[in-house]
């Protein structure tokens, strides 16, 4: 049942019934993966939207709804506009229950900088086109085919729901003057499978042949972990006496350390599998500057194995990454109609703006909303917008039961990101790709990977002729990672009219030589989000989208505050085995 905000004359809505298992305020990723789970194990939910925008902060929107928003929560909220609604007074330390206190609901800002460049309005900004345009406020960001959020896709009902479209290809670049080369800057395709490095004309015979070990290696690994408890002896001899084995010793060494010395694949290779498929973030060739974030071998074989498992899980998925088709706004939406139809209660632009607590001990009871009704609820989940208020008491909570802080995982660390709309692609006859500058390729000061995601009309995430580009970066310093991401706008865009700025990169290999002509920017946008942690507590909260580029946090996070309020009952309980399919064009993508 979904409840719609009410006219200005029909006066407010009135929810019914006034108490539940669960309330959940926001309608992002995470709490609507909770609310659905919650639902789906026979909670009785209440999901509210409080803003005007639906799915935030993974919302997908128009270019003028998308400026809107992040300027909307670039303030505190005072400035949220709650004029529909006031006509009961604002909230206070009192209610209608003497019982019960208020304690106020205040929101934090999560993005600042935001910069808006237009270069061609009447392509952009013209309102028959606005709905056209499905921008993620999260992007880059994709669906590894193997990755547990499309286990969790899999696992509940999506028949008919959701389409998506195969990531046509994967290039980094890589700076051989930087690894003493010369030659400047190359595109280089990633492999995703054996059949791709067997076609891929720019590796040479010696480094297919090291890829080629290297991957054997690996699936000798993981077939052996997974089959240890039931080996015999003489498999266990066969193990033993094989040439290479990756030892325990190995999987506590830094990755590169491990890739560079003991299988001693080429640099170009090195920087290919640590930077554009284990998605490493920051520069692993200085262990001693990034030692918190150096990959170690276990790790890194880990994601090795997921990139692996995802390529040709799908029929008709041609490699290992998934995107969905209008946005991945659409994942939340999937959810909350999943809530829905499980019997829980939605309503739409209603601000919530206090707590209730009880007067006496301060433990939570329920939420008061801005028209003045109060509601109540066991558990209560609150988008990363707002902030916990202080006079909660907080039940005894052992340390094993937080799985985050209710502050950012690291104060200094924060995401840059851009959206440019473009009127071509990085390559011919390439509509959906990543693209991946390893660190110091754009400029020297350069720590981080800079992540680049290049979508299609085909996804609809814009009108035809037209191309939208996503780029972000993990940085400690805010100036040094917008640096890094106009470095990357300016080597792959043109903003002159004529739109013939030409590329300068170096590639012997013509199948892998940019455009000679630079696709032109119509419009682009730059912003910082904050990297806004959830945690589990008397009142729960959900984290921000992070800098990786799969779901597999958010996955987490919401398991784990499930699990948390409900220990006894499953997540998402199994359905019957031909709901298992994903859509992609309204034909199924079975697993096989």
């Amino acid at each position: 049942m979904t409840y719609m905000a009410a006219e200005e004359d029909e006066g407010p809505p009135r929810i019914e019934p006034t108490s539940f298992d669960l309330i959940v305020v926001g309608t992002g990723l995470p709490e609507s993966i909770i609310a659905a789970a919650a639902a789906s194990a026979g909670k009785t939910v209440l999901q509210i939207n409080p803003d005007p925008y639906y799915h935030s902060p993974f919302a997908s929107l128009s270019p003028k709804d998308l400026i809107s928003f992040l300027h909307l929560h670039s303030a505190t909220t005072s400035d949220h506009d709650y004029t529909d609604f006031r006509t009961v007074d604002s909230p206070t330390d009192q209610t209608t229950d003497s019982s019960f206190n208020i304690l106020p609901l205040s929101t934090r800002p999560l993005y600042s900088s935001v910069e808006v460049h237009v270069y061609s309005p009447e392509k952009v900004l013209d309102d028959s086109l606005q709905k056209e345009f499905n921008l993620d406020l999260a992007g880059p960001r994709v669906l590894f085919c193997a990755d547990p959020m499309v286990d969790l896709i899999v696992d509940v009902d999506v028949q008919n729901c959701m389409s998506f479209m195969s990531v046509d290809t994967s290039y980094c670049i890589y700076d051989e003057c930087r690894k003493g080369k010369g030659g400047g800057l190359l595109w280089n395709s990633v492999p995703g499978s054996r059949n791709a490095i067997f076609r891929d004309r720019s590796l040479s015979l010696k480094e297919k042949n090291q890829l080629m070990r290297f991957f054997k290696l690996l699936q000798a690994h993981y077939h052996s972990n997974s089959k240890s408890s039931t080996m015999t002896s003489n498999e266990e001899d066969d193990e033993n006496n094989s040439s290479m084995k990756i030892t325990p010793e190995d999987l506590e060494t830094p990755f590169v350390e491990f890739l560079t010395c003991k299988i001693r694949l080429s640099p170009k290779l090195t920087s290919i599998i640590l930077y554009a498929i284990t998605m490493a973030d920051y520069e692993q060739d200085n262990v001693e500057a990034c030692k918190k974030d150096i990959v170690k071998t276990k790790v890194g074989i880990d994601r090795l194995m997921l990139y692996h498992k995802s390529v040709g899980r799908f029929r008709g998925a041609t490699g290992a990454m998934l995107y969905p088709i209008y946005g991945q706004g659409e994942l939340a939406h999937f959810f909350c109609r999943r809530a829905a139809i499980m019997g829980g209660i939605s309503i739409t632009q209603m601000p919530v703006v206090g707590l209730l607590v009880d007067k006496d001990v301060g433990n939570y009871k329920g939420v008061k909303l801005v028209t003045g009704q109060e509601l109540f609820s066991h558990h209560l989940i609150l988008a990363p917008t707002f902030v916990i208020p202080p006079g909660l008491t907080t039940p005894s909570v052992s340390p094993q039961d937080v799985y985050y802080d209710f502050v950012q995982q690291d104060a200094r660390e924060k995401v840059v990101r851009g959206i440019c709309i473009t009127d071509n692609s990085f390559k011919p006859d390439v509509a959906n790709c990543l693209v991946f500058y390893t660190p110091k390729s754009l400029c020297p000061d350069q720590m981080t990977s800079v992540r680049i995601f290049q979508l299609s009309s085909n996804v609809r995430a814009c009108p035809s002729g037209m191309f939208v580009v996503y780029l972000s970066t993990i940085c400690g310093d805010v100036v040094q990672g917008k640096r890094s991401i106009n470095a990357a706008i300016e080597a792959l865009f043109s903003t002159s009219v004529s739109g013939n700025s030409e590329d300068n990169s170096r590639d012997p290999l013509r199948e892998n030589t940019v455009v000679k002509v630079k696709p032109t920017l119509l419009w682009s946008t730059l912003y910082i989000q904050e990297l806004i942690m959830g945690g589990f507590d008397c009142v729960s909260s959900t984290p921000m989208p992070d800098g990786n580029l799969q779901y597999s946090h958010v996955v987490d996070a919401a398991l784990k505050l499930f699990q948390k309020m409900y220990p006894d009952d499953e997540f998402f309980p199994k359905k019957m085995p031909w709901w298992n399919e994903v859509v992609e064009n309204g034909a199924c993508l079975s697993e096989g």
